[in-house]
């Protein structure tokens, strides 16, 4: 394709992008249609790969900048910054910013990839935890795929409030969740809430969790300002709750230090969940990874953990994924108000025999829970 035809496509990206938020996210729409009227703010996407060409990669490397930048004028507009944000047309500081910082956008543009690590998920991991042990697995060993920061490793040192019909059910804490740490370190609490429906087993203590290691291709070092500053970036700033929830588990899973691992979802994943048996019962997660592999490599995926699953006979896989989104060679429901939604399962194996269970539909980033 010609650099005319690239850009036509990133115009019609941009394009597709602003109507699919319409009405929900007014700052970054307002941010695309300016760089819609204007060449060279749209044009730094081509820095980008092809496929990266997106319209959240241009938005989180200007959030990147303006995280760098908190006396910007533009940074006045965005509600995670500021508790009153300007209510005046973001498009001039916009644009004006963009100007100011185009070589370190570019920069940015053309060497990372949108990478989000969403911690309300744990909310609806925990259940699932809680079932496992109280079918006697013992200890859990906990494996998380496509873990970036790791911060769902964390997932017994968070505190948990499920809620129904706008009434709290059940509170359940972990170690760290209300601010200690160790060694008389001051950390912040983490609170996830989750809106109940249906009846689902809350477990009545945190689960045992005996050893846990994540991998991923390209993890984030919560000890490398730079890599977190990025995966704050790709927060929507719309959601200034998700950004500051996610500043106190990046602080929580620090003092962790959990085995955060560089490697293949597909061709590493055998030895180390061979390796983590040893350490207890192991529990393989993953939510929203799946998508990101194109289809040969979730059918290797899947058929990794069907063999691990017969020669180590007791295997259990958490995921939480969209059918839509997978293909039909993960087991995922068949329901069709499920293909779109994000559906909760779990994969048994014991003695070697495998066992599908589809547990609940959810929020993709937990704030609801509805079992199946």
């Amino acid at each position: 394709m010609s650099e005319v035809d690239d850009e036509a496509v990133v115009v019609e990206r941009l394009q597709g992008w602003v109507r699919s938020v319409h009405g929900r996210l007014p700052l970054y729409s307002r941010l695309v249609e300016t760089a819609l009227d204007h060449r060279r703010v749209h044009r730094l996407l081509l820095a980008a790969p092809p496929e990266q060409r997106i319209p959240v990669l241009l938005l989180a490397a200007v959030h990147a900048l303006v995280l760098d930048h908190p006396d910007s004028a533009l940074a006045r507009h965005y509600p995670n910054l500021t508790e009153h944000p300007a209510g005046d047309d973001p498009a001039p500081a916009f644009l004006e910013f963009c100007a100011d910082h185009e070589a370190e956008l570019s920069q940015l543009i053309a060497t990372r990839t949108v990478q989000t690590n969403e911690v309300g998920r744990c909310a609806l991991l925990l259940p699932v935890f809680g079932m496992l042990e109280r079918e006697g697995v013992g200890p859990l060993a906990m494996v998380d795929v496509g873990t970036s920061a790791g911060l769902n490793l964390g997932i017994d040192r968070y505190r948990y409030s499920y809620v129904r019909d706008g009434e709290p059910v059940a509170t359940i804490a972990g170690d760290g969740a209300l601010g200690e740490g160790r060694r008389g370190d001051e950390l912040p609490g983490v609170e996830l809430s989750c809106s109940l429906r249906g009846d689902v087993p809350l477990p009545t203590t945190m689960p045992a969790i005996a050893a846990r290691v994540g991998l991923d291709r390209t993890p984030v070092d919560l000890a490398d300002p730079a890599q977190v500053r990025w995966l704050e970036a790709c927060v929507w700033p719309e959601q200034p709750e998700r950004f500051h929830r996610l500043r106190a588990a990046t602080a929580v899973v620090r003092a962790l230090r959990p085995d955060v691992r560089a490697g293949d979802a597909v061709d590493d994943l055998s030895a180390l969940v061979s390796t983590m048996a040893g350490e207890g019962h192991p529990v393989v997660v993953n939510t929203w990874v799946l998508n990101y592999l194109d289809a040969e490599q979730r059918r290797r995926y899947v058929a990794a953990l069907e063999t691990l699953g017969q020669s180590l006979g007791d295997l259990s896989w958490v995921y939480a994924e969209s059918p839509s989104a997978v293909g039909p060679d993960v087991p995922v429901s068949d329901r069709a108000d499920l293909v779109d939604a994000t559906v909760l399962s779990l994969v048994r194996w014991r003695s070697g025999e495998r066992d599908v269970q589809h547990l609940a539909s959810a929020h993709p980033h937990g704030h609801w829970l509805n079992w199946i």
